[in-house]
């Protein structure tokens, strides 16, 4: 791949990365701007829109830490982010960069709000009957579905590779 057609490449998933994270904060400060912290607007028997706070890792884990994990979880999202955006850059496969890009918008949409909230705003709320999964934002499902295809693709290409070795050994 030329270095121009690299650059191009590189900088069209970070700006996926970026619209992302844009995204995910334009949806939490509608959240804020028009319901009260706590609030809870039921949308279907299964689904209800909610303010919510989250200020530990998925799932609330650390929500009682005292404070230190904030800065511990702005670190982490920090490095990660830092390799993310590297393992985009030396990507030559699109569906990778593509799901490189998705967990890097997500992670920078919800440090966004470590650093300036102190927390992270959730407003996705499954339920089932009184069975409630923890509340959750756009960028949380980007990491989810870039992490999923993360999965995918490498399993797909360790299958291939595997394929080839078989054709290789047999022919």
């Amino acid at each position: 791949m030329s270095e121009d057609r690299s650059r191009f490449f590189t900088l069209t998933f970070l700006g996926f990365s970026a619209l992302i994270a844009l995204a995910d904060q334009l949806i939490k400060w509608l959240v804020q701007q028009s319901m009260a912290y706590g609030q809870s607007v039921e949308i279907t028997p299964f689904f209800n829109w909610v303010h919510v706070w989250n200020k530990g890792a998925a799932f609330s884990l650390f929500a009682d830490g005292g404070g230190w994990q904030r800065y511990f979880f702005i670190a982490i999202a920090i490095v990660v982010s830092a390799i993310l955006v590297k393992l985009i850059r030396d990507s030559h496969k699109r569906t990778e960069a593509l799901a490189y890009s998705m967990v890097l918008g997500g992670a920078f949409g919800n440090v966004i709000d470590r650093v300036f909230r102190g927390y992270v705003v959730d407003y996705l709320d499954f339920h089932w009957q009184s069975r409630h999964w923890p509340a959750f934002n756009l960028a949380d499902v980007f990491i989810v579905l870039g992490v999923a295809m993360i999965l995918v693709t490498s399993f797909t290409a360790e299958k291939g590779a595997g394929n080839n070795m078989e054709n290789r050994q047999n022919g």
